[in-house]
């Protein structure tokens, strides 16, 4: 196994309950280092830009308002096979699908308020990480 990074975002409903730590430490627990991390206020044009595959979807201007009601708190993940490490302990999109002690099945309020985000693939981590990290801001 490879030692790999992945994008993940704390979203707007997970800061505004002041869980930001409980999720790091469900992420530290899987065996993932944070290795670089802000928080953010998204602006409209750069939540669109971020989600911009999903601009021709009925969801995207939902979800996009919801991008931006609070902060976020961005992060580069790191760790053995960090894409599908992530993708496991965050659960099933839909939080009432999602594994026992998954971030989505314990911390979640619904499908839409989901608390995290993460990258599907390496390639999309690598350009997920570059929308919003310079290298030099990355310190494993």
């Amino acid at each position: 196994m490879a030692i790999t990074r992945t994008f993940s975002i704390i979203k707007p409903d997970a800061t505004r309950r002041n869980i930001t730590g409980k999720v790091n430490a469900m992420i530290e627990a899987a065996g993932l280092r944070i290795v670089a991390q802000k928080r953010l206020q998204l602006t409209q044009a750069q939540a669109e830009g971020f989600y911009a595959v999903h601009r021709e979807r009925g969801f995207f201007g939902e979800l996009v308002q919801f991008m931006i009601s609070g902060p976020v708190v961005v992060q580069v993940l790191e760790g053995e096979d960090a894409v599908p490490a992530y993708r496991k302990v965050m659960g099933a999109t839909n939080p009432a699908n999602a594994d026992a002690g998954t971030i989505r099945k314990e911390l979640a309020e619904s499908i839409e308020a989901n608390t995290v985000h993460g990258s599907d693939s390496d390639e999309n981590a690598a350009i997920e990480i570059a929308y919003f990290f310079s290298q030099c801001e990355i310190v494993g």
